[in-house]
């Protein structure tokens, strides 16, 4: 398969990125690896992940934060990456 990420889902990454480096300096590096092992995952694993708000949704090992992606024509495509602790109903807005 092959994977896309959207720039909305990149901006995503770098606030997270951003969030955590401020906690604690090499935190938002570990932050960006472990998503980004995550998302290359989905080669393998896209599909079979919970289907919530209309996208797959796979949950991060490491942090608090679920990855929503589509997957059409064996292409998954993130849609964004986000902090999983959000209220829903914030989440369901940003994912229409």
């Amino acid at each position: 398969m092959i994977i896309q990420i959207s720039s909305d889902a990149i901006a995503d990454l770098e606030e997270g990125f951003w969030f955590y480096e401020a906690q604690s300096p090499g935190l938002g590096d570990y932050f960006r690896d472990c998503l980004i092992a995550d998302i290359d995952s989905l080669v393998f694993y896209g599909g079979i992940h919970q289907e919530i708000y209309g996208y797959y949704r796979m949950l991060s090992k490491r942090f608090p934060f679920a990855i929503y992606y589509g997957l059409e024509n064996d292409v998954v495509t993130v849609i964004a990456v986000l902090d999983a602790r959000r209220n829903p109903l914030w989440i369901r807005e940003r994912l229409n």
